[in-house]
């Protein structure tokens, strides 16, 4: 256990905790107190990891993903149960700011039927059960506390964009079968990409901003 560790990055008490609760198979007992652990092991160490610590995901969820890709599911079913377990965070989110906005019923409503109006005109194949839907439309209700406004009609620039982008992401799994490798470039896709993405975005906006407005009241950018 001690080379595992030092070869994933692990402390020894993790990779306990990590057996005891199932998420790693044990090793091949050597002796008493003694196991073997090959190269399954070390990558199943390293997603379960990177599960709980960058995905945020409970042993719970990592448990659900790791049982799907045990199982013989295709690349879209592993995608579907790995999107949705790493979506749980967000949509807890979206549940606290739905407690919130209870009284608010009308406006609530209002924004989940925009969500499907968005979804609708963009043609998407989305489940009913997505936690998304509800991250969205708890999204629109905090704009419109604020006085932003956006329904389906403003939203769709920026649907289109996006799409884009998951089209991009996509393209990254061309070729890949093991299961294993796609739930990790899930993570990779979902959860550590999103702080680039949103770096990128308020670049983009700086930059927007000195385009169009620099120098109007006579100052300097760049500075």
């Amino acid at each position: 256990m001690s080379e595992l560790s030092r070869r994933s990055g692990v402390p020894v008490p993790t990779i306990k905790f990590y057996l005891r609760e199932g998420l790693l198979r044990p090793g091949l007992a050597t002796a008493s107190n003694q196991a073997e652990y090959d190269e399954d092991h070390l990558r199943r160490l390293r997603l379960v990891r990177a599960l709980i610590t960058l995905g945020g995901l409970s042993v719970a969820a990592a448990r659900e993903v790791l049982e799907a890709v045990a199982e013989p599911l295709d690349r879209y079913e592993t995608l579907g149960v790995t999107h949705y377990a790493l979506s749980a965070p967000v949509s807890a989110r979206a549940d606290g700011k739905s407690a919130r906005n209870a009284e608010g019923g009308e406006r609530g409503n209002g924004s989940a039927a925009e969500v499907e109006r968005l979804i609708e005109r963009m043609g998407w194949n989305i489940t009913e059960r997505s936690p998304l839907r509800e991250a969205l439309a708890a999204g629109l209700r905090a704009l419109h506390e604020v006085g932003a406004g956006y329904g389906a009609d403003e939203l769709v620039p920026y649907a289109e964009l996006a799409a884009a982008t998951a089209r991009l992401d996509l393209d990254q799994l061309a070729g890949i079968e093991d299961r294993i490798d796609i739930a990790e470039r899930a993570l990779v896709l979902t959860v550590l990409m999103e702080p680039v993405l949103a770096a990128l975005r308020r670049m983009a906006q700086e930059n927007e901003a000195a385009l169009r407005y620099a120098g109007e009241d006579g100052s300097n950018t760049g500075e």
